[in-house]
């Protein structure tokens, strides 16, 4: 247990039996009446984000949530198989806790994840990653000036949109969080 004064970004909260994250949070202390901790809190299962309210000194329950770098070894079924890299466990993570990650997977690829008593909340990878594009058509030579974009496949599988001037076979840099393309790698 803490109080809400303890509240910090990235805290994890169970609140009601489930899991919140801490996104933001403001300690209001108004001129009449008393002081009150305005948050915003993002499911960690839903991925669904409220403002709440909380007043001044409440105690709130602190959620235990183990974070761990592991390694990504392959996919077996529907589940992914991690590897921890202190101790060799190999957790088999289902997809939906995988989620949108999966897009950008590769095997021996380094990434978080977050356990709460032995369950596995969610994935996290770095900001961005690099992979190869394996299939895009080619750019028009009168197009390179107008900065267009066209799809491409990439290495996972994973469809996103690249400059006219990228070709099959190059690598390039993708951020993990919108799907976006950031550059040549």
């Amino acid at each position: 247990m803490a109080s809400t004064n303890d509240l910090k970004n990235g805290m994890t909260l169970n609140i009601d039996g489930q899991l919140w994250n801490v996104v933001d949070f403001q300690h209001v202390k108004p001129g009449k009446g008393g002081a009150f901790v305005r948050t915003r809190l993002k499911n960690i299962m839903s991925g669904k984000v409220v403002d709440r309210t909380f007043n001044a000194g409440v105690k709130v329950d602190v959620a235990n949530v183990d974070r761990r770098e592991m390694q990504y070894l392959y996919r077996e079924g529907d589940d992914f198989v991690f590897m921890d890299t202190q101790d060799y466990d190999q957790p088999h993570i289902p997809r939906q806790t995988v989620g949108g990650a999966a897009d950008y997977l590769l095997e021996e690829q380094t990434a978080t994840v977050a356990f709460n008593d032995g369950n596995p909340l969610y994935v996290e990878l770095p900001a961005s990653v690099e992979l190869t594009v394996s299939q895009t058509d080619p750019g028009v030579q009168g197009d390179r000036s107008t900065g267009g974009t066209k799809p491409a496949t990439l290495e996972t599988g994973a469809q996103i949109q690249v400059p006219l001037f990228i070709t099959t076979g190059e690598r390039v840099k993708v951020d993990t969080r919108t799907g976006g393309y950031l550059g040549r790698a």
